[in-house]
């Protein structure tokens, strides 16, 4: 299956909660500065919580420098002009967990509430089925309970919880939550590889 017939869609308008709208698109080589900025708007608190140091720009360039959306598909949500939201679809493509990805999403403080995290998780989980994945996972600190919810409201159930497994980036111990959507062929996309 192609991805770029996937990403066709895109950019899309997103009409959301309260008579919000904004695009969604996928990252481009030019958005460095308006995806660190984005980032630096996080609640520092959330920011213990990723994996990776995005208040440094660096990381940021290096993410725009080298995009590869057979295994990182940034969807970002913007607005005037601003990176709002940016939801993730990870995927391996050897191994033995090749047939499943990984779904992330962030949304700036004052965008939340308004459906846009939903918006963009469910364009990937379209674009993950597309794709031929079989599952979508989605990992989460346990205290993390408003981004468990959303996702069970989303057709995700709790595949496992780890008490003090994982470590945020002051090394401090929290329960790990792992979540999955197990995708039904479309048949409309079966056979088309």
């Amino acid at each position: 299956m192609s991805l770029e017939f996937a990403l066709d869609a895109f950019p899309k308008k997103l009409e959301l909660k309260g008579g919000f709208s904004c695009e969604a698109r996928p990252l481009e080589e030019g958005d460095v500065d308006a995806f660190h900025e984005f980032f630096l708007s996080i609640p520092q608190r959330e920011l213990l919580f990723l994996k990776n140091r995005v208040t440094e720009r660096e990381t940021i360039a290096d993410w725009c420098a080298k995009i590869d959306f057979e295994r990182n598909l940034p969807l970002l949500g913007v607005s005037e002009g601003k990176i709002v939201a940016c939801a993730t679809l990870h995927q391996q493509h050897g191994g033995w967990k090749r047939h499943i990805g990984r779904v992330s999403v962030l949304v700036s403080k004052d965008h939340r509430g308004r459906g846009l995290a939903r918006a963009l998780v469910t364009d990937l989980v379209e674009i993950a089925r597309f794709s031929g994945l079989e599952h979508v996972e989605a990992e989460f600190a346990g205290e993390q309970a408003g981004g468990t919810r959303a996702f069970a409201l989303m057709g995700f159930s709790q595949l496992a919880r780890f008490e003090k497994y994982v470590k945020d980036m002051d090394a401090k111990d929290h329960d790990y939550v792992l979540m999955g959507l197990k995708l039904r062929a479309d048949e409309e996309y079966a056979g088309m590889g």
